[in-house]
């Protein structure tokens, strides 16, 4: 298949226009409409359909448009490594974790290392699900348990728990139960022990549902949870990390945890040397080490 034909097709399927990808590259619209003319022929089927807003894409034309975006990102994410310098950090880095850890403690933390490096863009991907780094389904990983690939660089950042919390508001209004007996008389909010989440906080949900509990509130992901929280509808099994961001989180049943959870970042062994590996990790590092340093203030107080 003709590469400068799939080239002039994606800029006219992404513009919607053959006016306006010409301008983009550079031709003129009669040159853009014979390319794409060209491209029909071999194929042997209609990309376009005129409308009065522009060009509309078949369903042919979606699937190829769908292949030709996959390719363009992956050139692009090509280029960039090529382009790597010593004092340059730029171009995309697919980031995955979890739902939780990625939306609740790494999100908020991002805006400094975009103003180290504005030129970064980073891809997060959050899903429950282990991606292959070998396979570069994603350049980086935090994960909650060891990655067990050998051809993978990792780093363990800290370990996590899960715990009970509620807002004082909550507390006040029904007060605070002494003992998981006193769970009865209170809302749990948790994930469900079947959520995709990892084993340590299934454990713990399953064990905290084996008391008679008046009423629940479960989530698939602890976003959910935090937020349920954080309306006072009642008590929610939540990752200590939220500890920092969220200070007015008040403790509840102090002797109640799941099992500890570390947490890895781990990537590619033939991103060793990349600029934008190295910054990301650099980054989080620096902030893990920050909130080491806070809990240890809150421990010592």
């Amino acid at each position: 298949m003709d590469w400068d034909k799939l080239r002039i097709f994606h800029a006219v399927a992404a513009a919607g226009s053959l006016t306006h990808a010409g301008d983009t590259l550079g031709l003129s619209q009669s040159a853009v409409s014979r390319q794409i003319r060209a491209l029909e022929e071999a194929l042997d089927t209609i990309l376009f359909r005129r409308h009065a807003r522009g060009l509309i894409l078949t369903e042919q034309g979606e699937l190829l448009f769908d292949a030709t975006s996959a390719m363009s990102q992956r050139l692009e994410s090509a280029a960039a490594r090529i382009r790597d310098s010593e004092d340059e950090v730029f171009g995309e880095l697919r980031v995955t974790t979890t739902t939780a850890f990625g939306t609740l403690w790494l999100a908020p933390r991002l805006p400094a290392l975009y103003a180290r490096h504005p030129d970064l863009k980073i891809d997060l991907m959050l899903e429950e699900r282990v991606l292959d780094l070998p396979m570069r389904e994603a350049d980086v990983a935090i994960r909650m348990k060891e990655p067990s690939q050998a051809d993978l660089i990792r780093k363990r950042l800290m370990s996590v728990r899960m715990r009970l919390y509620a807002t004082p508001e909550y507390l006040r209004a029904n007060g605070t139960p002494a003992s998981l007996d006193d769970l009865a008389n209170f809302r749990l909010i948790c994930q469900s022990a079947s959520a995709a989440q990892v084993s340590a906080g299934a454990v713990l949900t399953r064990e905290l549902l084996m008391h008679p509990i008046r009423s629940t509130f479960t989530v698939n992901n602890y976003f959910g949870v935090l937020q349920a929280v954080l309306a006072n509808l009642g008590i929610g099994a939540l990752p200590d990390y939220l500890t920092e961001d969220f200070p007015n989180l008040v403790r509840v049943l102090p002797e109640v945890e799941s099992a500890e959870v570390p947490v890895f970042l781990a990537y590619p062994e033939e991103l060793r040397h990349s600029k934008r590996v190295s910054a990301f990790r650099d980054f989080v590092l620096e902030e893990v080490i920050a909130y080491r340093r806070h809990r240890s203030l809150e421990r010592a107080g």
